[in-house]
């Protein structure tokens, strides 16, 4: 086996190569760097370990055309043959300003050659088995989705043409360290065993970007229809996940998604992927803001609004005084305590007929919603449902 050098550090030069404009400022004004995604950096290993095997010379770097419509230059940093049967090469993941689970991570393919002629692609240690339907890759196959596929493809194909290769090659992308990050991830109970999914339909990472977040969301929904499940349990995060869990334990986990702050953007999917029921179980800060008529309840998009909760306060009986305290709340907590202390029950529960109410028209109706409202001990304050 011959050797080649393998670099220390090296995290790629996120930011060459990029077109004109820019991605984004933090708080110091200096320029947010893009990242690249696991797809496009397979890519980029896959042609390095090509170009190995068929010329004989360890490539340093790899230019590719991305999906986003520019090109980029990949560092490559290690590499190594097999005889003259296969070669190895690696890269290292750089999410830019935006680091995910996967950043840092070591992405390699090895090479080889088939007589057939094109491009085989299989996963290798550390990238995930699809075992559930719903996924964009089929049951039994390895978790490289459809674009980072298509890329790696043209990446080998390239260098097949350029040398005038009469036979066809074969890849297999694998990530050293994938099993350990996929359990940071929500690929277990996507059904997706093993290691972490080769992502990205782009190949760029742009920072604070809600895309992945939002794919994950879609993909989870779309995993739990086509197991089957005619209800989901839609959560904010892993707290209320817990609980909903514990309240509903007949439901598999593959039910239970996690969709943060995209309340709208979660209902449209289950809507369009058959769903017959959500239940949106939360704490009443973030789901007072459903009760408002917010879709997106980051605190940035959708404050809380007291003035709103002073008037649910008296749709169900409060006095002026306790109608006032609430008006002069600082915090959602606070209004659930005074309420709590107070016995006034029917407040949370009609702050869940709201809720319900925005979300049906929201999707325009097409399924039942529930709303389930608890306290940060998981105790239920009220719930409601209603069809649309």
């Amino acid at each position: 086996m011959k050797a080649g050098g393998l670099k220390d550090g090296g995290r790629q030069a996120a930011d060459e190569a990029q077109p004109s404009g820019k991605v984004g400022r933090d708080k110091g004004n200096a320029p947010l760097r893009r990242g690249y995604t696991t797809g496009a950096c397979a890519a980029a290993a896959a042609k390095g370990a090509a170009l190995l095997l068929i010329t004989g010379s360890e490539p340093r770097c790899v230019e590719l055309r991305l999906p986003a419509g520019f090109s980029h230059t990949f560092e490559l940093m290690g590499w190594w043959r097999q005889g003259n049967s296969s070669a190895v090469c690696m890269t290292v993941k750089d999410a830019g300003d935006d680091p995910d689970a996967t950043h840092g991570a070591r992405i390699e393919a090895e090479v080889s050659w088939r007589e057939e002629p094109g491009v085989e692609i299989d996963g290798g240690r550390g990238v995930g088995r699809v075992t559930k339907p719903g996924l964009p890759v089929p049951v039994g196959e390895a978790a490289i989705n459809p674009v980072p596929r298509r890329m790696i493809a043209e990446a080998v194909a390239e260098v097949l043409e350029e040398h005038g290769a009469a036979r066809g090659l074969r890849v297999v992308i694998s990530v050293p360290e994938g099993e350990a990050i996929a359990r940071k991830t929500l690929n277990p109970r996507l059904g997706i065993i093993g290691g972490i999914s080769i992502l990205g339909t782009s190949g760029v990472v742009t920072p604070f970007s809600t895309e992945a977040y939002k794919a994950s969301v879609a993909q989870a929904i779309a995993v739990a229809a086509a197991a089957g499940n005619s209800g989901i349990v839609l959560t904010t995060g892993g707290s209320s996940e817990k609980f909903a869990k514990a309240m509903l334990p007949e439901l598999p986990e593959e039910a239970f998604v996690q969709m943060g702050e995209y309340v709208g953007f979660s209902l449209e999917h289950a809507k369009a992927s058959g769903i017959r029921k959500v239940t949106l179980v939360g704490m009443a800060g973030k789901y007072s803001k459903v009760a408002q008529g917010a879709m997106l309840i980051h605190s940035k998009n959708a404050p809380v609004d007291f003035r709103f909760l002073s008037a649910v306060a008296a749709e169900t009986g409060a006095d002026a005084r306790l109608v006032q305290e609430v008006a002069g709340a600082n915090t959602a907590s606070q209004v659930v305590d005074m309420m709590t202390e107070a016995g006034y029950d029917a407040f949370f529960e009609r702050l869940c007929e709201h809720a319900c109410r925005h979300c049906l028209e929201h999707i325009r109706g097409g399924l039942a919603v529930e709303m389930v409202l608890i306290t940060m001990k998981g105790r239920v304050l009220g719930r409601a449902e209603l069809h649309g």
